[in-house]
């Protein structure tokens, strides 16, 4: 009976520790497929990014015959070309498609490589070189739908990795089904062999600068602040307002306040210490209508800028979202257009009332500039761009660059199969400065 005893008892340890046992080794494989998983979406979504790069470069290669600016530009498509296809090998994919997809970016990294150094050598690209750089172009676009689609899918759990990596090309045809009839297919046939080449809203981000040349004025108080508050917004519109204090983390120093509307709403608004300037405000109200056209909106913005002592304010982007619109207005000096010198206003589209205002940019930046002579005539300019580019409009303009400088430009605006863009050439010296491609979208104008 003892004996008995005992072994049940062994049993019952050993089936406890081999529970014990299982349910380690399977927290062991669950962690580790949780991290290959991981792992796999990092490198997917690198190569999305570098795709889309790659395709950004192509277009900007397409519009300017400047063989420095040129180089520049076929040299980054040669890295991110790279770097998309080693994250292209880091993914679980054995298709033939996919084969394609590796061998079409090491094509487009090596001759865009090749174009550079002929650029370097000062060697412009021909008729030849420009035909190809669209064809490859116009196979990147077709590259980034698939695999942004790949990514909606990926996201929504529509395609699991575990699925993807089998080896049976059935399940992976039944997974990638919903990708428009079988989009993997579809670059199969486009992707042909290249025989003849085997050898990627504008300036905001580059107007931070330690010396505030807009903010302007003496140093003022708690008090002095909350007074500038009400007088932006208007006590008509002030049921309560509450001081936050005085903050001193960001690139300027703001006396910050909360302010309840008589309809309840909510009003941040952020008033300089030095000089009283307001460096934002923004409204909570919810919009649930977009009655007014955007030509009246930008009319009611310009005319607030103006009422606020704004003057010469150009509109240049816009972006929708949620019921408002947000408009970037760049300043203007005597027809010349100062990119750095930026505010950003928000207007409900259903009234047309001012939600916000963010004058930061225009703060740090704006002063009046001494433009310089233009020393080279627009027939140069235009003749530096590709023959195949129908020109829309052009102007001057003073752009900043990551180096907190300025350079005085002629800004060309125009397209070339389909491609909107931004060509910025040096009005003193006929240099390519930059090149930007627009986006427009339903809600509003992106420039990358």
């Amino acid at each position: 009976m003892k004996k008995n005893r005992i072994f049940i008892i062994a049993i019952i340890l050993l089936t406890v520790v081999s529970i014990a046992l299982g349910y380690k080794l399977y927290q062991k494989q669950k962690a580790f497929t949780v991290s290959t998983e991981n792992n796999y979406n990092m490198a997917f979504f690198q190569l999305v990014d570098y795709t889309q790069n790659v395709k950004t470069y192509l277009a900007k290669s397409l519009i300017s015959s400047d063989s420095t600016h040129a180089a520049e530009t076929l040299t980054h498509v040669w890295q991110e070309a790279n770097l998309a296809e080693t994250y292209l090998g880091m993914i679980p994919l054995e298709t033939q498609e996919l084969e394609k997809t590796a061998k079409f970016l090491n094509q487009v990294s090596e001759y865009s490589y090749t174009l550079s150094r002929k650029n370097i050598k000062n060697e412009d690209l021909t008729e030849e070189d420009l035909n190809n750089l669209k064809e490859l172009y116009e196979y990147s676009i077709e590259l980034s739908n698939v695999l942004n689609q790949l990514s909606e899918d990926i996201n929504t759990n529509r395609i699991k990795w575990k699925d993807l990596k089998k080896d049976d090309n059935a399940m992976f045809a039944k997974e990638v089904s919903n990708i428009s009839q079988d989009s993997f297919a579809k670059l199969e046939e486009n992707f042909h062999e290249y025989s003849g080449l085997i050898y990627d809203g504008a300036f905001s981000d580059h107007i931070t600068t330690q010396e505030k040349k807009g903010l302007t004025g003496d140093e003022i108080s708690e008090e002095e602040a909350k007074q500038k508050a009400e007088e932006f917004i208007g006590k008509d519109r002030i049921k309560e307002i509450e001081s936050k204090g005085l903050s001193e983390d960001g690139e300027i120093a703001t006396y910050t306040f909360f302010i309840k509307s008589p309809d309840d709403d909510i009003v941040d608004i952020a008033i300089s210490k030095k000089g009283g300037h307001v460096v934002y405000m923004n409204s909570n109200r919810n919009v649930n209508a977009e009655i007014l056209e955007d030509t009246e909106l930008i009319q009611k913005a310009n005319n607030f800028l103006k009422e606020k002592g704004y003057n010469n304010m150009k509109e240049t982007y816009f972006l929708k979202e949620n019921g408002s619109i947000t408009i970037n207005f760049a300043y203007e000096q005597n027809g010349v257009r100062v990119y750095a010198d930026l505010i950003k206003v928000k207007i409900a589209m259903d009234d047309g009332e001012i939600l916000g205002i963010e004058t930061s940019n225009y703060l740090n930046c704006h002063y009046e500039r001494q433009i310089p002579e233009v020393k080279i005539s627009e027939e140069e300019i235009l003749s530096k761009i590709n023959e195949q580019v129908e020109v829309n409009s052009k102007h001057l303009a003073i752009i900043p660059t990551k180096w907190s400088t300025e350079i005085f430009c002629y800004e060309i605006q125009g397209k070339v199969d389909n491609i909107d863009f931004l060509a910025y050439f040096n009005a003193e010296t006929g240099r390519e400065e930059d090149i930007l491609i627009i986006t427009n979208t339903p809600n509003g104008t992106v420039t990358e």
